[in-house]
């Protein structure tokens, strides 16, 4: 029996100070037959949950369940009370007004807003309405450190605001604020009483048990098969005394066959014996591999443009003068939200200020918005290699985790993760190499394996390289020399 996302149960349990999030069975497959959730059952406490998982595992599709934009395919969910919702594709809705984010009358749009003002302004009206059920879909993408710093005091645990809270977040130092953790993946849902810096370690002892008992399992395979081989020479070597002793005549025929027939009974036995405890090791192994994750990344593998180290490659306007990007440098845009840091590389692409010095420049958006909804994966990626054979590009998108039929998914089902990882690749496979890239918060929607895959790809990269971003981490890893500040 199929059940509406809407929330089924009104009131709250006597026992909770906050309703909790119930999912029975729950099932959720596209329009196209492709499944993202696999019979789900569990609980949200009625505290604050960060749920966490790899890029394409389901995260922001169940959010979107249970904030009733989506149904179930099949099972059933329980939200008790009211539910806020922040997704984590609100910066792409650039025609909507500040007062759909505020509840007040505001005629101003979202599109004239950065990306860090659109996602704080949703943040506070969210407090403002005082839901039962607040679902934060990558609430830190696009903050400065002030607002990240009002979202986890907004979040705490001294806090006022304390709704029945589920965060979706790559963000280590939100989801560490959490009470606990719950994570997708390979379409079960794990929920574990802890911050994610304790379920990281959790996991980690666990795998390396699982590891551990899987060479044990291994091992004892081995040993069978072992004993297989010897039994079964063994059996071969009195079958031939047997037989020898038949054509010899060494005693009397009858005795002969009742030995013979004896032999061949034992031998059977032996050998379905022996085939049993073989299999019986076999599943044991295949068990204990179950338990062990073999998580599978985006590996990229940038070419070389051949970036001489005197080309100029950009002239880039700042507040103390002009700065020369020159062959294969790399620039930090920061300051803070709406100081124009996503502005400027657009008005750079675009001709509006500064000045390129090569035609071969790699874009990516923050807002990821100059994807076509109704085009394929594989139509975008081939609009920057159109000299590259289909199956190429094929072959290429499968290390961006794009395998089979996931290159014909369109655009518009895919999650922000998964959006982000087409244009990544539109960038990255482009025909000819691009000479500069310019990255506008490249971390957004992305999780921790895929950032770790791009901060080596870059590590190498030899080309002209402009970072926006406020994750001071990711330019400390990616080395980056030099700072244009805009605050």
């Amino acid at each position: 029996m199929l059940q509406s996302a809407r929330p089924l149960i009104t009131g709250r349990p006597p026992c909770y100070p906050h309703p909790s999030v119930v999912l029975d069975d729950l099932s959720f497959t596209w329009p196209d037959g492709t499944p993202v959730l696999d019979h789900l059952t569990a609980t949200f406490p009625t505290v604050r949950t960060g749920l966490t998982g790899a890029n394409g595992t389901g995260k922001s599709t169940l959010l979107r369940i249970l904030a009733g934009e989506l149904s179930p395919t099949a099972g059933h969910l329980a939200i008790p009370g009211s539910v806020g919702y922040l997704p984590q594709r609100l910066t792409l809705d650039t025609d909507a007004t500040v007062a759909g984010l505020h509840g007040i009358e505001l005629s101003r749009r979202v599109g004239t807003l950065s990306g860090g003002q659109t996602v704080l302004d949703a943040l506070v009206g969210l407090r403002r309405s005082r839901h039962d059920v607040v679902l934060l879909d990558e609430p830190t993408n696009n903050l400065d450190r002030h607002a990240r710093e009002y979202l986890y005091d907004a979040v705490s645990a001294h806090a006022s605001w304390t709704p029945t809270l589920i965060v979706v977040s790559h963000d280590i130092e939100l989801l560490d604020l959490m009470d606990h953790t719950a994570e997708l993946h390979t379409g079960s849902l794990t929920v574990f009483g802890g911050p994610y810096s304790a379920y990281r370690e959790h996991l980690e002892h666990q795998q390396a048990a699982a590891e551990q008992a899987l060479i044990t399992a291994e091992q004892a395979l081995k040993t069978e098969q072992r004993q297989q081989v010897e039994a079964q020479t063994t059996l071969a070597r009195r079958l031939r005394y047997a037989k020898k002793d038949f054509a010899t005549k060494r005693r009397p025929k009858a005795i002969m066959n009742n030995r013979k027939q004896e032999a061949e009974v034992s031998a059977g036995e032996l050998r379905t014996a022996m085939a049993r405890d073989v299999d019986s090791a076999r599943a044991v192994v295949e068990e204990e591999a179950a338990a062990v994750r073999r998580d599978d990344h985006v590996r990229i593998d940038l070419p070389d443009p051949e970036v001489p180290a005197g080309k100029v490659i950009a002239e880039i306007p700042s507040p103390s003068g002009t700065a020369i990007l020159q062959g294969p440098e790399r620039l930090a845009v920061t300051g803070d939200n709406g100081s124009g840091k996503t502005r400027l590389p657009e008005d750079l692409v675009h001709g509006r200020c500064g000045r390129l010095f090569t035609d071969r420049v790699g874009y990516l958006p923050q807002r990821s918005d100059d994807l076509d909804e109704d085009a394929t994966v594989l139509d975008e990626v081939r609009i920057a290699a159109l000299t590259t054979d289909p199956q190429r590009i094929r072959a290429q998108l499968a290390r961006f985790l794009f395998r089979k039929d996931e290159v014909d998914r369109s655009i518009g089902d895919l999650s922000g993760g998964g959006r982000f990882r087409v244009s990544l690749a539109r960038l990255l496979l482009a025909e000819p190499a691009n000479q500069l890239l310019i990255l506008d918060e490249p971390t957004n929607n992305l999780d921790l394996a895929t950032v770790d895959a791009l901060v080596d790809a870059l590590a190498s990269y030899r080309r002209a390289l402009i970072v926006v971003s406020h994750d001071e981490v990711l330019l400390d890893r990616l080395q980056v020399g030099s700072r244009l500040c805009l605050s």
